[in-house]
């Protein structure tokens, strides 16, 4: 019995580009005689080398204005291909009596990937100068949704309802923290920045231990108003006195940290809601922050956060 022999193993460090691959195009083409005969071709293995994304990214860049609809393509693959980072979100019940099922929220606020792509991850800066429509449909064709203004709330209800979101470490007592607002920074920062002042911090506690960025500060996101909202999820009515959207911060609009909210009767009809402040919203911002604006506006400190 003849054994079977193996290819020696290449010190992939040590080497540089090898004859690794024979390639033959699906319409013959590269048959002798055809046009692409002798053609070079460079192999990307998209499953294990993590180099290969930014790769394609770059691609989908470069080949974007002469063949778009193959850049889409890519811009999808790199969609498929990386980890976007999600928290769960345990089910919630308001004070209203509301119920929100547990969800899985970004645990950062979206960015833009190197192909254009949405992605969810602590490298990548918000995606801000997004508009509200545009936002939606990011959100969308990326697989995940837009997150929903009881979605918000059940975020902001649960981090309140943690002692180490609050200054004095005891629940209801002292300040929410407001996050990254107090003008530091003059643009929307990444999850790896680290502000110098002590007062500004990103990361938000869940009572189930899982970790949310800028639910107060850096960059507003746009929220589907599924209160007051119509069916695109734009406000279509006043604030009601009974409305979650302004009942459910644990203290009055500019106390203990929850930001600022408005008051009963408001109404902001044909606008889209906004939530959490921006860098330079110094007080104003909270995780209970609530403002709107023109969903055809763009903005360097409106950004998105998706659901799934």
């Amino acid at each position: 019995m003849n054994a079977i022999a193996e290819a020696p193993a290449i010190d992939q460090k040590a080497v540089g580009i090898y004859h690794k691959f024979n390639v033959e195009r699906t319409d013959g083409s590269s048959a002798p005689g055809g046009k692409h005969e002798g053609d070079e071709y460079f192999v990307l293995n998209l499953t294990t080398d993590k180099h290969a994304l930014p790769a394609l990214a770059a691609y989908a860049k470069s080949c974007a204005n002469d063949y778009p609809v193959l850049a889409a393509d890519l811009r999808t693959k790199c969609q498929s291909l990386q980890k976007d980072e999600f928290a769960q979100v345990p089910e919630t019940t308001l004070p209203n009596g509301h119920v929100e099922p547990a969800f899985l929220v970004g645990k950062y606020l979206s960015g833009r990937g190197d192909a254009g792509q949405l992605v969810v991850n602590a490298e990548a800066a918000p995606w801000v100068e997004i508009d509200y429509h545009a936002a939606r449909a990011a959100a969308e064709a990326a697989g995940y949704k837009l997150i929903t203004e009881t979605q918000y709330l059940a975020l902001a209800y649960n981090i309140a309802n943690v002692a180490a979101n609050w200054s004095s470490g005891i629940v209801g007592e002292g300040s929410l923290q407001q996050g990254l607002r107090n003008d530091s920074v003059d643009e929307a920062q990444p999850g790896t920045f680290i502000s110098n002042d002590e007062d500004e911090t990103r990361v938000f506690t869940l009572s189930n231990g899982e970790t949310v960025y800028d639910v107060a500060g850096n960059a507003y996101s746009w929220v589907f108003d599924n209160v007051q909202g119509d069916e695109n999820g734009l406000i279509a009515k006043s604030f009601a006195a009974d409305s979650p959207s302004i009942t459910t911060a644990p203290a009055p609009s500019m106390q203990k940290g929850v930001g600022w909210y408005p008051s009963a009767g408001s109404d902001w009809s044909g606008h889209a809601l906004v939530r959490g402040g921006y860098w330079d919203s110094g007080d104003y911002a909270g995780v209970f922050r609530l403002g709107g604006g023109h969903p055809g506006c763009v903005n360097d400190g409106v950004g998105f956060r998706c659901t799934k």
